[in-house]
């Protein structure tokens, strides 16, 4: 709606057409939106999921600050409680929250018309960052209260680091400058950079398997846990909505285990394949997926050939990216190297985004290791990567 009317003149009262909206009106709009849409969507379900409960449930107001708390939670933001600092971000809010940001980066862009030099882009999009950060302030100021505060450091700097890179991921790619970056990358960097997407999607495709046959495997625990609720509609359903909120965070801590590390549910509780440690965990029905006993299952020596699958796929796509100039095999290989090792950083800094903690007891730790999942998966992408590489080029060669 935004953009269709960037490209609609207004009309003055002798029927001659005005100028068209201002831009820097067209971005807030848009930077607002973001904002409004995204709250409104989390309260209505909110509001929704509590109608199911028989006694009442929350109230509106107490919906409208829950999901304002989200809000935050799902930039980065923390929130200090009586046990402790609340730090995990639900990552699939964060991903549909990043996606908003890019539009209205887009939106930003495309208001300004033909004129789409470097100076105005990065004003149009540091616009949007600007009002984003400034409305998600505001949204902190509403859900303190009631032995809640907001940690003022982190609900700046979330908000601002995720608008930062959603916003100019929008603003480039509708300006093309990032296209026009990408031409003037080395040889090698830009089918790397190509290879690294592919491994991702296909190591968290992959881990999101993993999780997906750890909960099959145990539908029992999974009923056991929404039973425990005693039958209240609502609660059964805010907690399944709560842990398909977290499912990226659960894949990314599947590809802990699979990379080796593992990953913690709090100080009493590791999951890898050279040990099971169980501990008390909270009440959530995706944690069903956890073993029921301190045996290492099946699934998790299986799931260990994941960072060499992503190795591969990432691999054979920098071997067909290579150009006629970019040398023979021995040059695709360390051009997988290197794939590898940057894979292994986007994991690690993934890890660290999707881990957290639940206060200082013990739930202080929450997710797998960032650097040693990183290191990980970076020695054994690498490998698998350079090989990959290498024979594809060499076949492309023949």
């Amino acid at each position: 709606m935004v953009a269709l009317l960037a490209r609609l003149p207004f009309r003055r009262d002798d029927g001659e057409a005005a100028r068209p909206a201002p831009s820097a009106l067209l971005a807030v709009v848009a930077a607002a939106a973001v904002t409004v849409v995204g709250l409104l969507g989390l309260g209505l379900a909110l509001v929704v999921v509590q109608t199911l409960d028989p006694a009442g449930g929350m109230s509106t107001g107490a919906s409208a600050v829950l999901a304002a708390r989200l809000w935050l939670l799902a930039q980065g933001g923390e929130l200090t409680l009586g046990s402790g600092p609340l730090v995990l971000a639900p990552l699939l809010l964060t991903l549909l929250l990043a996606r908003g940001l890019s539009w209205a980066g887009r939106v930003a862009v495309r208001a300004l018309g033909e004129d789409t030099g470097v100076p105005r882009v990065v004003r149009a999009a540091a616009g949007v960052v600007a009002l984003h950060v400034g409305l998600t302030q505001l949204v902190a100021l509403l859900a303190g209260g009631d032995g809640v505060g907001v940690g003022w450091l982190r609900t700046v700097l979330g908000p601002l680091v995720l608008a930062l890179l959603a916003v100019g991921w929008g603003a480039g790619r509708e300006s093309e400058l990032l296209d026009a970056g990408a031409d003037r990358l080395p040889g090698m960097l830009r089918p790397a950079l190509r290879g690294v997407l592919a491994g991702l999607f296909t190591a968290l495709a992959l881990s999101s398997c993993v999780v997906a046959i750890a909960l099959a495997s145990d539908t029992s625990g999974y009923a056991a846990v929404s039973g425990s609720l005693g039958g209240a509609a609502a609660g059964a359903v805010g907690l399944t909505g709560l842990g398909a909120l977290l499912l990226p965070n659960a894949s990314l801590a599947a590809l802990g285990l699979a990379a080796g590390p593992g990953f913690h549910v709090g100080a009493g509780t590791l999951v890898s394949v050279q040990g099971v440690t169980l501990g008390p965990v909270p009440a959530l029905p995706l944690l069903a997926a956890l073993p029921d006993t301190q045996a290492v299952p099946l699934v998790a020596f299986v799931s260990q050939v994941v960072p060499v699958l992503a190795g591969l796929v990432a691999g054979t796509t920098v071997g067909r990216r290579l150009r006629d100039t970019d040398g023979g095999s021995v040059s695709a290989g360390l051009a997988g190297v290197l794939t590898g090792c940057l894979l292994g950083v986007v994991v690690g800094l993934l890890c660290w985004v999707g881990g957290g903690r639940l206060g200082d007891g013990a739930l202080a730790v929450v997710g797998a290791p960032a650097v040693a999942t990183g290191i990980a998966v970076a020695a054994q992408s690498g490998i698998a990567a350079a090989v990959a590489a290498a024979v594809t080029r060499w076949r492309a060669l023949g």
